[in-house]
């Protein structure tokens, strides 16, 4: 079964976001899950037709977390933001695990900016690790390298420069700002 891109033109008009950029980045997204559902294809054709120790069978499997992690983290990264956010509920469990874990929610949303702030290309990511019950801020190089296997995405960022640049050149830390006053925490703490 094939994958197909979300709509996310709810977004459009959102605040610090330019309607150019949020169409471009969505053009983009349409890139991985049309490259996915290729790679799909042709990975399932060399199936078929034993073509398993071929360097093309090797090369396109590695290929294919690259489009299916970008696809996925782009939906991520979309549906935690919203032109009407949500704020952080005070009361909720995932507030009161941050707190837990870094100190004061402060400390949280001062390491996970310092993150994004970073040079470089990329994702920062909130997880929790559900096995030690732990959340951690993440640093994503590219779309395959830096996962937390079996963590969960609480919350995601795209720091790659097509998320920010047409709006704010090279002013990443003024497109965090804004990115922080987009997130839609009900989302986030429903994936908690």
């Amino acid at each position: 079964m094939a994958y197909e891109a979300k709509n996310f033109e709810r977004l459009i008009g959102l605040n610090g976001f330019s309607d150019q950029l949020l169409k471009n980045h969505f053009i983009l997204y349409q890139g991985y899950v049309n490259n996915t559902n290729k790679l799909d294809e042709i990975l399932k054709g060399f199936e078929k037709e034993g073509k398993f120790r071929t360097p093309e069978f090797a090369e396109l499997n590695r290929r294919f977390g690259w489009e299916f992690n970008g696809m996925r983290l782009h939906e991520y990264y979309f549906e935690n933001l919203a032109k009407e956010p949500r704020e952080m509920d005070k009361n909720s469990e995932l507030f009161k695990k941050i707190i837990q874990e870094f100190g004061s929610y402060e400390m949280w949303e001062k390491d996970f900016k310092s993150m994004g702030a970073m040079r470089g290309i990329g994702w920062v990511m909130l997880y929790f690790d559900q096995k030690a019950g732990r959340l951690f801020n993440v640093w994503i190089n590219e779309h395959d390298v830096g996962h937390l296997s079996g963590a969960l995405p609480v919350l995601v960022m795209d720091v790659f420069e097509h998320a920010y640049m047409l709006d704010y050149g090279l002013k990443k830390a003024d497109y965090i700002e804004r990115f922080f006053k987009a997130i839609d925490w009900e989302v986030v703490e429903k994936r908690f």
